[in-house]
């Protein structure tokens, strides 16, 4: 598949414990299935996906910057990073790739300090609080940008 029809999948810190980790918030569906979902769904739109999960925020962002190479936009839910880190954001906006920011579940009706994100005014997309269904969302987001 062409460099210009590849997405970059980024899922940060504790999404591996996706399906245990407090299914009341985030259900019972598997980083395993998040891939999934998104793999599909970009494939309907003639897109290849690359997934990266990691708890170490310099992993995502050596991602991050490794997709200037071969992709066309990103998928991300950061975790509890969107919350804190500056460096995820500018290692966004420093490749120029437009991404979208997805979250599981609605931040907004959390605690106060997660109603904030460092990428919300940088993202081309935000998904918030669709469960495991908005990175299907966010790829046909993503994908009519292009």
């Amino acid at each position: 598949m062409s460099i210009e029809r590849r997405l970059l999948l980024v899922n940060g810190p504790n999404l591996n414990l996706l399906g245990t980790r407090e299914p009341d918030i985030y259900g019972t569906a598997t980083l395993a299935d998040v891939e999934r979902i998104t793999t599909e769904t970009a494939a309907e739109a003639g897109f290849a996906v690359r997934a990266v999960q990691s708890n170490h925020e310099g992993v995502l962002i050596d991602a991050i910057q490794a997709a200037r190479a071969d992709c066309i936009g990103i998928i991300i839910n950061p975790g509890g990073l969107t919350h804190t880190s500056v460096v995820l954001r500018d290692s966004l906006t420093g490749v120029g790739l437009p991404f979208a920011e997805v979250h599981i579940s609605d931040v907004y009706a959390r605690e106060e300090f997660r109603h904030h994100s460092f990428l919300h005014d940088v993202a081309a997309v935000r998904v918030i609080g669709r469960g495991v269904d908005g990175y299907a969302d966010a790829v046909r987001e993503l994908a009519a940008l292009f």
